[in-house]
């Protein structure tokens, strides 16, 4: 059975994956019997937070690296993620898929996306993969549509200055609860809020697992 992957971008939502996302999401594909492997991008970060003080800092430090600490070590270089071997491609939020997988934080939604990153995800979604970008990613997901001159439905949740950049970018944005998830059956793509609305990781598990049943149902 091919395995579905995560792709993560550092370590802690302030500079990195959100980790809660990523590990709810990791629930999620253990509860429905979905093999798993993480991939994150050999880059260095955009910044370094204190999560602590909330502080940036003069470190540098690389996503894969700093992944791995979710991963548990077991990670992959994107380099070496091809689509046509996944079942299914899924993506937490955290700043890091803002500012590691393109440029969404520094230069808005004509920001750079990373090569690798590109590079999966237009593959994936012009030979239609399942697709699921949690939190903020669903604004990426937006920004590689456009660059394939596709239009997706797609949700952040409620707030209405991240879904006029959804919808800046020719996509449609749909209005959401945290548990629920808002799916793309023509395009195979399905995303939902986590903590982009949710108050507690028990709400943030309730759209994440919705949106993994999803996947799974379009896993052929």
């Amino acid at each position: 059975m091919k395995h579905v992957a995560l792709i993560l971008s550092g370590s802690g939502r302030a500079d990195g994956s959100e980790i809660h996302e990523s590990v709810c999401a990791l629930l999620a594909l253990s509860q429905h019997d979905l093999p798993v492997r993480m991939y994150a991008p050999d880059i260095e970060q955009f910044r370094v937070m204190n999560h602590l003080s909330g502080r940036m800092t003069e470190e540098s430090r690389n996503v894969l690296v700093e992944a791995a600490r979710i991963a548990r070590g077991n990670i992959t270089p994107l380099s070496e993620l091809q689509p046509k071997d996944v079942s299914a491609i899924l993506l937490p939020g955290g700043i890091g898929a803002a500012a590691n997988l393109w440029a969404y934080a520094q230069d808005g939604i004509r920001g750079e996306v990373e090569p690798e990153v590109y590079r999966v995800l237009t593959t994936a979604m012009r030979d239609q993969i399942p697709l699921g970008f949690i939190c903020i990613a669903p604004v990426l997901g937006a920004r590689i549509a456009h660059a394939l001159g596709k239009s997706l439905t797609l949700t952040i949740g409620t707030d209405s200055n991240t879904a006029a950049d959804i919808e800046s970018l020719g996509c449609k944005h749909q209005l959401s609860n945290v548990s629920e998830c808002v799916v793309d059956i023509e395009n195979k793509v399905v995303s939902t809020a986590a903590y982009m609305s949710a108050k507690n990781i028990a709400e943030c598990f309730s759209g994440i697992s919705a949106l993994v049943k999803e996947i799974k149902s379009m896993i052929s």
